[in-house]
This record gives structure tokens, C-alpha cells and sequence, in this order.
């Protein structure tokens, strides 16, 4: 019975850890990629420079795009308690303050005025990757694999 319990646990321990590293895409610059449409035509790459969270706006073929009319809200903590952030434009990019290790980043991208919004979520998981040592939001062993 407790041979049963430990191999139920072991297997458990790997898919959790195996899931852990699924479905992140970085960009050019080595930040996460959200999906800012329906059609995978237009991404925002989060990364953070000084304390910040910085979002640039790529178009399907990952180059950036200018800011117009584009707009973006953010809301971020602890699940149940998440507070809307101030968002900036700054040299043709969304600024937003970061979120604490761990919580969650929401936002609300709208390419125009009349356009519906598309919504991304990233938790913010700054614990090391044992494999590639990057923050595990940013973790790069899932492209290595599918470069392979």
C-alpha cells in the first residue's frame, strides 16, 4: 500500500513540475508572450526593467508595433483581492508597476476604441528554474525543447 502511495505521489510530483514549464513563449527580447488577439496577429512581451513591468506590442511576425490608439488596463495582487494598476505609455510601450513574487498580472489589451478586449494572465513566478536558472516566468527549457 505505501509502495502505491509513494509512486501515485512521485508521478504526481512530475506532472506538476512538467506542467509547470508548459505553454510559455518568450519574444526577441527574451520576455513572456501574451496573446493580444484571437488570431495569434497581434502579442504583447512582458518584461521588467527597473521594477517594472514593460509590454511591447508585436505583430504576428514578433516586430514591434507603434502605439496609437491602442490601450491597455492592468489589475494585479492576490487572486481574490487583485487592484487595478497605473498603466503609462513610455517610448512606445505599456509600463505597469509589478506585482509581488507570486501574484498575478492581468490585463486588458484593446487595439482601438471599438475593438472588444482581449484579456492575459501571467503569474508572476520569480522562484529560479533548477534547469535554465531563470525566474520560472521567463523560463526558457520549454523553447529548447521545441527547437529540438
Amino acid at each position: 500500500m505505501k509502495t502505491h502511495i509513494l509512486a501515485l505521489l512521485g508521478s504526481l510530483a512530475i506532472t506538476v513540475s512538467a506542467l509547470a514549464h508548459g505553454g510559455v513563449e518568450l519574444g526577441p527580447n527574451g520576455g513572456r508572450i501574451l496573446e493580444f488577439s484571437k488570431n495569434e496577429t497581434m502579442h504583447g512581451e512582458v518584461t521588467v526593467k527597473d521594477g517594472k513591468f514593460v509590454i511591447a506590442v508585436l505583430d504576428k511576425d514578433m516586430k514591434p508595433v507603434a502605439l496609437a490608439d491602442q490601450t491597455l488596463t492592468a489589475s494585479g495582487g492576490p487572486s481574490a483581492k487583485a487592484e487595478k494598476l497605473t498603466v503609462e505609455k513610455v517610448d512606445g510601450k505599456f509600463v505597469v508597476p509589478t506585482v509581488k513574487a507570486g501574484e498575478w498580472l492581468i490585463v486588458q489589451f484593446k487595439a482601438d476604441a471599438k475593438a472588444k478586449a482581449i484579456t492575459a494572465r501571467l503569474q508572476y513566478d520569480t522562484a529560479e528554474c533548477e534547469k535554465c536558472k531563470a525566474p520560472e516566468w521567463i523560463c526558457k527549457c520549454t523553447q529548447a525543447k521545441e527547437k529540438k
